[in-house]
């Protein structure tokens, strides 16, 4: 749901900075790779340390370069194969940097096992969450669910989460425990939608399995009948 209406509003306004990098010679492709590598910056540099604040800040100003590269294909008339392919790749790079960094702050300084296993758990559940998708289409299944928390209910869920906490290094109190709570909601989240995309793939396997019996059955008089 968020991911669909921010994706609408965002590409409206990113539209005009798109056509700029287009006028200067920028590829799609480039712009994914640079907004990848920005984002892996400012999540292992900056939240191992418990810098949240501003770690958040570099991660938001390169995460958006998600919605610029595709708006650029389209105006260029380039979408294709690849560029989807390493479009999604790179999300998951991206997806694992943030919540390693949480886990590497937690396993660290931040000195918290349980909340280091929780975003483990979030780094890990978010990649399966979308392997289930991708793995059930490729093998012919429509998928015709998303789920709970999507990539973009994590990303926002976290960010902002991470953000406000970072504020307590400025002296608001209490503030940093958003950060934890936002990691538990993720991780139920993300376990719920990882639970209801395997019983939609379950429920339309069976499915797709019980018609093409059908249609088997149905063939079979047929060919039999040409034999004699």
């Amino acid at each position: 749901m968020l991911n669909k209406y921010a994706r609408a509003f965002f590409t409206r306004v990113l539209t005009p900075f798109a056509a700029f990098l287009i006028r200067r010679g920028v590829s799609p492709d480039t712009v994914t790779l640079i907004g990848t590598a920005g984002v892996v910056a400012g999540a292992l540099v900056f939240y191992p340390m418990g810098e949240f604040f501003w770690g958040t800040v570099v991660i938001t100003l390169f995460v958006f370069s998600d919605l610029v590269d595709g708006n650029m294909a389209r105006q260029l008339g380039r979408s294709s194969r690849w560029g989807a392919f390493l479009d999604s790749t790179l999300d998951r790079v991206a997806d694992g940097a943030v919540f390693g960094g949480f886990a590497l702050w937690y396993a660290g300084r931040g000195d918290d096992d349980i909340l280091c296993a929780v975003s483990i758990f979030c780094l890990a559940s978010g990649q399966v969450v979308s392997y289930t998708k991708a793995r059930g289409e490729s093998i012919g299944l429509p998928v015709a669910v998303n789920g709970l928390v999507e990539r973009a209910e994590r990303l926002v869920v976290s960010l902002v989460a991470a953000g406000l906490a970072g504020l307590h290094a400025f002296g608001v109190p209490g503030i940093q425990y958003l950060l934890p709570v936002a990691l538990w909601i993720v991780a139920v989240g993300s376990l719920v939608t990882l639970i209801q995309r395997v019983v939609t793939v379950r429920r339309e396997s069976a499915e797709a399995e019980a018609a093409e019996a059908a249609d088997a059955g149905r063939a079979e008089p047929r060919g039999s009948e040409a034999a004699k």
